[in-house]
């Protein structure tokens, strides 16, 4: 009998233990700095709270508060900078280094404004990458890029190429460009930057301060998954 609730008390710990790891595995992203008020949890439940360095999974609303800014750091290097007042979510993400046929970048912006960072996923499969927002879904080219919903969108891009998908088409923004999208069934159109309202002008200056130029760890990082690629395409 000892012997029997041994083994039982061994295997629930051993259970727990899978259960914890399996956990840290499903994980996202991290988060990489903040300020203010910044809540998460599953979509669909009531948010809470997050700290510095805590691990968000895929499945997971991000929300922040009327003076608040969170960068979040994925496991495929990119970053996302949200900007006060923005819900976000991390609608399917799956990065496993030695795997790009497991790959997936989806999110959705359903409010505020975000700039996104991309990372290994982006350099490799960009079709596996996508965010969306109600008047259309932003596919990425390997890039740098800011979003800001005004009612219509904008999208302004530093780096790369973006392009803007909907009903009525898609069209392509290349680097320096600045979109507007003004609804699901409208076709975006690039406009001057004098054209953008203050509300998103204010909003991807407060993002351009807060990304800061890209680190080393995420330059290292798509260096090696692109000299991999370079391999495979080689042999």
């Amino acid at each position: 009998m000892h012997e029997a609730l041994g083994y039982l008390g061994k295997s629930l710990v051993a259970l727990a233990m899978a259960m914890l790891f399996a956990g840290a595995a499903l994980a996202a992203a991290v988060v990489q700095s903040m300020k203010g008020d910044v809540r998460a949890g599953p979509i669909g439940k009531p948010v809470a709270i997050v700290a510095v360095d805590q691990r968000l999974a895929s499945g997971t609303t991000v929300v922040t508060g009327p003076d608040a800014q969170v960068i979040l750091r994925f496991d495929d290097g990119q970053q996302v900078v949200l900007d006060h007042s923005t819900h976000f979510r991390i609608a399917d993400f799956r990065y496993l280094e030695g795997d790009p046929r497991m790959d997936r970048s989806v999110f959705a912006l359903l409010k505020g404004a975000l700039r996104i960072i991309s990372g290994a996923i982006a350099a490799r499969n960009r079709a596996a990458v996508a965010l969306r927002t109600p008047q259309s879904t932003i596919g990425v080219r390997g890039t740098d890029f800011m979003v800001a919903l005004v009612n219509p969108a904008y999208v302004s891009v530093l780096q790369g190429t973006v392009t803007s998908t909907n009903a009525a088409g898609t069209v392509a923004f290349g680097a320096g460009a600045i979109g507007s999208i003004a609804t699901s069934a409208t076709l975006a159109a690039e406009i001057p930057a004098s054209a953008l309202p203050e509300a998103a002008a204010a909003a991807f200056s407060n993002l351009s301060a807060a990304a800061g130029k890209l680190s080393f760890e995420r330059v290292e990082l798509l260096a090696r998954v692109l000299s991999v690629e370079n391999a495979k395409i080689s042999m």
